[in-house]
């Protein structure tokens, strides 16, 4: 599975399938090894221009939260299944795997009605991403918070013998205390082991640890060690299959969304009536420029040279180095 893919709209002039199909035998011929997909966009409502301006002011920034909502459940999974041991088999969208749900994308009418504005669509899905961001902070923080819990217990068993629990250690025969008898504890490095057996027995208070022994004490540390051991796996367990079910949610939500942005900012470059061919496609980085140089071909383009030009005036200088005579724009999975 590739990792990134482009999601690119191409200008129709004739007909979108002669189109489709002389971008299919340039990538055939000259860049074979690159994935090649339709990105099926539904006829959505247009609006006024005043209404895709204002909107394209947000996609950009709109399309980089959701993708890190989406890397971030993504990283998520990866650290619980590692804890858990668990074999990945792969992440799936709406049952089938993430790079097949992009490449053979389905618009979801009953979710995101094509006659809403699409200023309604992306507030929707940027609504719904929002609220799984909130809750994954929520269930992570609730998560961390039992696995510090865990941790400071677990310090405390393997630190020092100065500062740690030893109530584990220490067994009900090991304490006298009568009338004229108590027992100390003292902690003695192993370097100093052989000057403690030497001098013990007339030292004073020079090293002693007070300890009091209390089986009920210790009994219930166990106790509250054992439930959080079990409160961390329940929580590790549900947490990965939220996250598993989130995730799918986010990058359905995300692909519309990656719909409705490549459909908006193909009406602001080609112009109304809606006339352009839009696909994926996953080129490999040695594969790019004549992927690119391809593209650009097809595009017909007559501001072609405009939109490559060196000049400072050139488009290319005023839109970045990104800019091209077609709509492109990347998706990175991880």
């Amino acid at each position: 599975m590739a990792s990134r893919y482009w999601v690119v709209s191409l200008p129709v002039h004739n007909s979108a399938s002669t189109l489709w199909n002389q971008l299919q035998d340039q990538i055939s011929k000259h860049s074979f090894d690159t994935p090649l997909y339709r990105f099926n966009i539904p006829n959505l409502r247009v609006g006024t221009l005043d209404s895709l301006l204002s909107l394209s002011d947000d996609l950009a920034k709109s399309n980089t939260f959701m993708e890190g909502v989406s890397h971030k459940i993504r990283r998520q999974i990866e650290e619980l299944e590692r804890i858990s041991g668990v074999e990945s088999s792969g992440l799936t969208v709406d049952g089938v795997p993430v790079d097949s749900y992009l490449t053979r994308f389905v618009w979801d009418e009953a979710k995101y009605p094509t006659m809403s504005p699409l200023k309604e669509i992306v507030d929707a899905i940027h609504g719904q991403v929002a609220k799984i961001e909130d809750d994954l902070k929520v269930r992570v923080s609730e998560y961390n918070n039992i696995r510090s819990q865990l941790n400071a217990i677990n310090r405390k068993q393997t630190g020092s013998l100065a500062v740690r629990d030893i109530s584990n250690l220490v067994k009900p025969e090991d304490i006298i205390t009568s009338e004229h008898l108590t027992t100390l504890l003292a902690v003695v490095s192993k370097y100093s082991q052989k000057d403690w057996l030497a001098s013990y027995e007339t030292l004073t208070n020079y090293v002693i640890r007070d300890f009091e022994y209390n089986p009920e004490t210790h009994e219930g540390r166990k106790q509250e060690l054992d439930k959080l051991m079990r409160d961390q796996e329940s929580l590790r367990g549900s947490l990965l299959q939220w996250c598993y079910t989130s995730y799918g949610e986010v990058f359905s939500s995300w692909m519309h969304f990656c719909a409705v942005r490549l459909f908006a900012e193909s009406i602001l470059r080609y112009g109304l009536p809606p006339s352009f061919l839009a696909c994926v496609l996953a080129p490999s980085v040695k594969a790019e420029k004549k992927v690119r140089s391809i593209l650009e071909g097809l595009s017909d383009s007559t501001n072609s040279a405009y939109w490559k030009s060196e000049d400072d005036v050139g488009m290319a200088a005023l839109a970045g180095e990104d800019a091209h005579p077609y709509v492109s724009f990347t998706i990175n999975l991880v």
